[in-house]
């Protein structure tokens, strides 16, 4: 399902990709303040850990802190390593409802994932697993100190980058996750910590597992 995002008459909606799919944009999502107030208020709430991954068979540390969080029961599997989710915090089940007045959609669950610095990263992939479905919708709201996020299309290998800044929500929809994969690059740059949320909804038959 391609989205068509709420806030009448409000034109500052960026399409980043150019077919198959869609990743739309909108840098100021949030103000400054807010922005701020937010970012504090996460990196205290959420239970950050580190998480093995397993890549090309071989098990490996993610290069991130992260936490997995969401309703009761709502488990995700992703590079070969299943969670259980940790209840809402009281900032995540906010900003879940502003989420989903934008988009329109429903969202269960959400991947808060800390980076700490340049050198923490997340290479290639797609959030095309089958407890996602076919055309998922996924929130992804930025906070702290901006990065660059890049897609590569899975056949022609084009590839689009855009910078995500401070308050910024991108979402992603249609069949983007069928025919692009995204990163966050590692930057020899100084920067300061992020803070990126990836609210999505998690289909129930494969909670049961």
């Amino acid at each position: 399902m391609k989205l068509d995002l709420k806030n009448p008459g409000d034109d500052h909606w960026q399409e980043v990709l150019p077919c198959d799919g869609s990743a739309r944009l909108k840098s100021s999502f949030f103000s400054q303040t807010e922005s701020d107030r937010f970012c504090s208020a996460i990196c205290e709430e959420v239970p950050w850990s580190s998480h093995d991954l397993v890549l090309f068979g071989k098990r490996m540390t993610e290069p991130r802190l992260s936490s997995w969080i969401g309703d009761a029961g709502v488990a995700y599997t992703y590079s070969g390593v299943r969670r259980s989710p940790e209840p809402w915090t009281v900032t995540l089940a906010h900003l879940r409802i502003e989420c989903e007045r934008a988009t329109g959609a429903k969202f269960n669950s959400v991947l808060a994932n800390l980076y700490r610095s340049g050198q923490d990263s997340m290479g290639w992939h797609a959030d095309d697993e089958p407890e996602l479905g076919a055309e998922p919708v996924i929130a992804s709201l930025s906070f702290g100190d901006e990065r660059r996020f890049d897609f590569r299309h899975r056949v022609s290998g084009e590839t689009v980058s855009v910078v995500l800044p401070h308050g910024s929500l991108l979402v992603m929809s249609g069949t983007t996750q069928t025919h692009w994969k995204h990163r966050i690059a590692r930057t020899k740059r100084s920067v300061s910590p992020r803070v990126n949320l990836t609210y999505r909804l998690v289909l129930p038959a494969r909670n049961d597992a």
